[in-house]
């Protein structure tokens, strides 16, 4: 049986992340994924995730988004590889409405250069846009997406590079504290650690005590791809990244880039609580429906013939805020969980603040919005 400083359980966008932060480092890490490498079971697979600087959901996110764009840019030059599109972001709805409003306030909060449009000065700058009268949009410049898949394999191979052992399709039964730190049980061995990072996306539920039951819930999500009549207004250097509150739901998507079509989402599509290993990865008419009302009435140059479907989740805590710290009966052990369909963009920054944790016990990065003891009395706030 091998020691290690650190283990880490989960190697998607997240532990990947902490693993190749920790193997910076120079510690001797095991990351732990009981899936391949990159998978379609979780949440990061499907091409892209989107990454943007204004943030509507709190203006506190927007120093952790400076330096994951920090990171990301790293990541590229020490690989070679583009991983980062910046295509501009738009946050649009109603005037009133919570993501123009909060898009808005945490530009001014933290002086981030940004337009606001009304619906025809965006159709005129973005012709792929068609939004009601009344919806404004807020324009930040600085949004694109990040190739998902790619960056966990970039973080592995740069992990593995350093030193980091990453054992994949090894799945962790149990893990306990020792009189030296934790010993993890997997369907493979036995290994030992001086401390346990968990970022297991919805497995965290029955990995975490204290976040199964109602703290973390698991959510089936569907991503579709549909062909464009005019694949021109929908390039990544005419398109931006959007999020889009209209009457129906609130939506988000891409321009067109890997799979030849544009991508939407829907924000808590169905609304359907899953068990993350009980899953309908299948992708139903229902389903197409949502995604398709919102193409045909906003983007109507993108409803051509559906290209793809595919299933997701997300792994919602109740405020839909990160959660992100040391277990409180715990010590040795950290985690970061919840992140509730927002969370990619960041992987960058928190498998930061994760190494941080699992070396020092804390941490310079403001984890005040996602203290776990909102959830878990007595959280740690180091």
């Amino acid at each position: 049986m091998r020691a290690y400083d650190v283990i880490v359980i989960g190697v998607g966008g997240m532990g990947s992340s902490t693993v190749h932060q920790l193997a910076r480092r120079g510690k001797r890490v095991l990351g732990l994924e009981r899936f391949d490498i990159t998978h379609d079971r979780g949440s990061s697979h499907g091409v892209n995730r989107i990454i943007r600087l204004a943030y509507f959901e709190d203006p506190a996110y927007v120093p952790l988004l400076r330096r994951a764009y920090e990171l990301w840019r790293e990541l590229q030059r020490e690989t070679g590889r583009q991983i980062l599109h910046i295509t501009g972001s738009v946050d649009a709805g109603p005037e009133q409405s919570g993501v123009f409003q909060g898009s808005y306030r945490s530009c001014l909060e933290h002086g981030l250069q940004h337009e606001v449009l009304d619906h025809k000065e965006l159709a005129m700058r973005f012709p792929g846009y068609r939004l009601p009268k009344g919806h404004y949009a807020l324009f930040q410049g600085e949004g694109g997406f990040l190739l998902s898949e790619q960056c966990i394999v970039d973080q592995v191979v740069m992990a593995q590079s350093l030193g980091a052992e990453v054992r994949f399709r090894e799945r962790v039964i149990d893990w306990w504290e020792t009189a030296a730190g934790v010993m993890v049980q997997t369907e493979r061995g036995r290994y030992e650690a001086g401390s346990l990072v968990i970022t297991a996306g919805p497995w965290a539920s029955s990995l975490v005590p204290g976040l199964g039951g109602s703290v973390l819930q698991a959510e089936r999500q569907v991503l579709g791809w549909f062909q464009p009549s005019r694949p021109d207004l929908f390039a990544p250097e005419r398109f931006p990244v959007f999020i889009l509150k209209v009457d129906e739901r609130q939506f988000y998507g891409y321009p067109v880039y890997g799979i030849p079509g544009f991508k939407i989402g829907c924000y808590h599509h169905l609304r359907e609580a899953v068990d993350p290993d009980e899953i309908d990865h299948s992708v139903h008419p229902a389903d197409e429906a949502i995604l398709r009302s919102c193409v045909e009435r906003y983007f109507p140059e993108a409803n051509g013939p559906t290209m793809a479907l595919k299933t997701c989740m997300f792994t919602n805590s109740p405020d839909e805020h990160f959660i992100i710290g040391t277990h409180p009966d715990h010590p040795q052990v950290n985690f970061a969980a919840g992140f509730s369909g927002h969370g990619f963009k960041f992987c960058s920054v928190v498998g930061e603040i994760m190494a941080d944790l699992a070396v020092n016990g804390t941490t310079s990065h403001d984890r005040s919005l996602f203290r776990p003891e909102r959830y878990l009395a007595g959280g740690n706030l180091s």
